[in-house]
């Protein structure tokens, strides 16, 4: 499962950083766009519907959203995902006593909505900002970093479970260990690179606010993944399972990483 896992990862990584700095603007709101729409047809799954048709108007719908963004304000867009993902982990935090809400298809398919879109906008805001390839890199691997490190941190040291009632796997000690590699990673960048004392502490709270709302999307996730009784929202990638599998953490990420770069530049 592992060299599945690094295989299909090392073939998707050259398609991701292309699409990154070879797209224009245009080209790579439309590449992101068909991400998100895929994961619109699993998450549609995964709220309890299983017509082609029905599956078919929540992908058209989510399109359609992610375009009507372009004409509201990010800060509002951002925000209310900022707020989502709030009530996310007050609903992670008390399953299965939450499990109430999600015997609405409609409130799962809400929480789709709120999930994938902000994702879509916060990518595509980044994309227009000047150092846009640098920093949706950084974002891509401070996740990354934190997945690995959680992984084989999780492996070694494992013991107190994290919330074993959503994800049994999921470790205290992994979450630790992921936190710490991404943490590492940052200070290399402040250390090497050619940045202030402030721009370090201020990459670090980044790394640790971004680390740990992954965390929460991966988790968000698997409870609906419980819920509905399936191990993986599809079987696109070989040892990741679906797309939505792949990016959960990312859909989390995404929106509290540029609301932050857009706060903290005065964007």
């Amino acid at each position: 499962m592992l060299k599945q896992r690094i295989i299909t990862a090392l073939l998707l990584a050259p398609v991701a950083l292309a699409g990154v700095f070879l797209l224009p603007l245009a080209g790579f709101g439309v590449f992101i766009a068909a991400i998100i729409m895929v994961a619109a047809w699993e998450w549609a799954n995964l709220s309890g519907f299983e017509q082609r048709s029905v599956r078919l108007a929540y992908v058209l719908a989510i399109g359609a959203f992610c375009g009507l963004t372009l004409f509201l304000s990010p800060y509002l867009i951002l925000g209310l995902a900022a707020v989502w993902w709030l009530i996310a982990f007050i609903l992670v935090k008390q399953y299965p006593g939450s499990g109430s809400l999600l015997e609405s298809r409609a409130f799962r398919l809400m929480t789709g909505l709120l999930t994938l879109v902000p994702a879509w906008l916060g990518l595509y805001q980044l994309k227009q900002m000047t150092d846009s390839g640098w920093l949706i890199v950084t974002l891509l691997v401070m996740v990354w970093a934190a997945d690995c490190g959680a992984y084989f941190a999780g492996k070694r040291f494992g013991k107190i479970k994290l919330i074993e009632r959503v994800s049994p796997k999921k470790t205290l000690e992994g979450l630790v260990g992921g936190l710490l590699f991404s943490m590492l990673i940052s200070s290399l960048v402040t250390l090497l690179g050619s940045v202030s004392f402030a721009q370090g502490v201020s990459l670090l709270t980044l790394t640790i606010l971004t680390v740990l709302v992954s965390v929460l999307g991966d988790l968000w996730e698997s409870v609906l993944k419980r819920y509905r009784g399936v191990k993986d929202s599809g079987n696109l990638l070989p040892g990741h399972g679906g797309v939505l599998d792949r990016i959960d953490s990312l859909t989390a990420a995404v929106p509290i990483f540029t609301l932050y770069i857009m706060i903290t530049r005065g964007v």
